[in-house]
């Protein structure tokens, strides 16, 4: 046994081309869910763009225009869903089997939902896990690459229950102080212990940051310490586990 590596990059944002360069330069695969647009306002990358991604990475669905499920109706939800899938799969030329809620926002309804609309597996926001759950339409994460402060990490540890399972890697986050310390102490928890490292984060952020010399040292670390055959897209690592 040895510890698996995924990784996974929301919002379809055109400096994920940017990630993509990186993670091939350290032989590492990841996925990119990705919106048709985003209702925000970012910018999302062409089709072409999108197209190109898809020949080394995994492309997942994030919706139809990066719309929180949790915030509308069920109607509004089923369209979000399955169009955001279509379009994406039209542009693709091929079956989009992996889906990510954005946010994090959703409801048992728009889990069911995913599930009716072809998808194999969906990806949520909760963290501080080190594998990959039980139900292949919620699976958990490790952390988020961002400065966040500790006071998120409590925030997501008390609203995304599995406390017990979850409570080493929130001492790992609470002890540390510095994000790029806490992101090597989480990795090196999931090697000791053999598990999964599941990092994901907004490209966009990433450069507003400008963290990118900390994103390819990390990188570094990781095709150091994980074996090729652990190094998964999260559609891989659905179908290894489910």
């Amino acid at each position: 046994m040895s510890v698996t590596f995924t990784c996974s990059i929301d919002d379809g944002h055109p400096s994920d081309l940017k990630v993509a360069e990186l993670l091939a330069r350290h032989g590492l695969t990841g996925t990119f869910y990705v919106p048709i647009k985003n209702r925000e306002g970012p910018p999302v990358m062409a089709p072409s763009e999108i197209r190109a991604l898809s020949d080394q990475f995994e492309i997942g669905s994030h919706t139809y225009d990066h719309c929180f499920l949790k915030s509308v109706n069920i109607v509004e939800s089923h369209f979000q869903v399955t169009e955001g899938k279509k379009q994406l799969e039209d542009i693709l030329g091929k079956q989009v089997k992996g889906f990510c809620y954005p946010g994090g926002k959703y409801r048992p309804g728009d889990v069911e939902i995913v599930k009716a609309s072809g998808f194999k597996y969906a990806r949520t926001t909760v963290n501080l896990c080190f594998d990959v759950g039980v139900k292949p339409y919620e699976m958990p994460t490790t952390v988020q690459l961002y400065p966040h402060n500790r006071n998120v990490y409590l925030r997501n540890f008390a609203k995304s229950g599995d406390w017990m399972k979850r409570q080493k890697g929130l001492g790992y986050a609470m002890l540390e102080k510095d994000w790029t310390r806490r992101l090597y102490a989480l990795f090196d928890h999931a090697t000791r212990s053999n598990g999964c490292f599941h990092l994901w984060w907004h490209s966009k952020d990433i450069e507003e940051h400008q963290a990118w010399g900390e994103l390819d040292r990390f990188f570094s670390y990781v095709s150091t310490n994980v074996r090729p055959e652990n190094r998964l897209t999260n559609g891989e690592l659905a179908e290894r586990y489910f």
